[in-house]
């Protein structure tokens, strides 16, 4: 019998090839699958051969469908680092194992974004018929990262956010609501910190260099990534560190108290009606 090398396949891979020995132990077909489980005999076929990568969602579904605990939670967690460039997935790692993270954001973070706003946002003006899909794992993988948010022991996040993040609505009006009572839900979160940067704090040496992240290891260990439309950078150097731990901190110095941007954040929401 050939012997299967882990090492050598993607976690998309492997997990494809978890959910066919769940169904083929279970004796089902495709076909009885998706009559019993609800999803897409074609979906639940790309999935099993690793084209796909699903939602968490369909993997609880399935894990409960099989009995099986989390196992297949667990293999997707690993299989979404499949949907980042290379470049990304070692600070998409660091993320994941934080104990303490500091954001600085133009825009809304990911870290804090709903479903249907990060669809829009990563869909683009560039979106066609044949990249859906690739949107979607885009999306998928981004909904992972929050579970960091939410885990049993979960780091304490600060979030520094752009005032104009807050002024330039989505596309769809639903859309943007709902992403404006998800920061503020979050804002109310115990392990949760976000502070509004008002306009009227002025230029500040961040403005137009995109957005910079400070992430602390349980051993003290730390990285900034500081990232734009065209880079992404991940420094590791303690110097390096320092720099943009210093300029993190003359930001926050601007920034609304987090009380005040709690009732500035609800200010912005009751703009757009009840």
């Amino acid at each position: 019998m050939d012997v299967v090398d882990d090492r050598e396949e993607s976690g998309r891979a492997v997990l494809g090839r978890t959910l066919k020995f769940l169904r083929e132990n279970a004796g089902k077909t495709l076909g009885q699958l998706a009559d019993e489980s609800g999803y897409d005999k074609s979906y639940l076929s790309r999935l099993e051969s690793g084209e796909r990568l699903s939602k968490l969602a369909v993997m609880e579904d399935l894990d409960s469908y099989y009995g099986c605990g989390d196992l297949l939670v667990r293999h997707w967690r690993i299989a979404r680092y499949d949907a980042f460039k290379d470049k990304y997935k070692r600070y998409m790692a660091l993320e994941a194992t934080a104990r303490l993270i500091r954001v600085y954001a133009p825009g809304v973070p990911g870290l804090l974004q709903t479903e249907d706003f990060a669809r829009e946002v990563l869909s683009g003006p560039q979106a066609t018929v044949g990249n859906t899909e690739d949107v979607e794992e885009q999306v998928a993988a981004r909904m992972g990262r929050q579970l960091v948010l939410h885990k049993d022991s979960p780091p304490d996040a600060r979030f520094i956010i752009d005032e104009s993040a807050l002024r330039r609505p989505s596309a769809a009006a639903d859309t943007w609501k709902g992403q404006l009572s998800r920061i503020e839900t979050a804002a109310q979160a115990p392990n949760v910190v976000i502070q509004v940067l008002p306009f009227s704090a002025g230029v500040h040496h961040l403005v137009g260099k995109g957005s910079l992240t400070l992430l602390w290891q349980p051993d003290g260990s730390a990285v900034a990534y500081a990232e734009s439309h065209s880079f992404g950078l991940l420094m590791d150097d303690p110097e390096d560190v320092t720099h943009h731990r210093l300029s993190y901190d003359r930001l926050r110095d601007l920034a609304l108290s987090p009380s005040d941007s709690l009732a500035f954040i609800r200010d912005v929401l009751k703009e757009h009606g009840p």
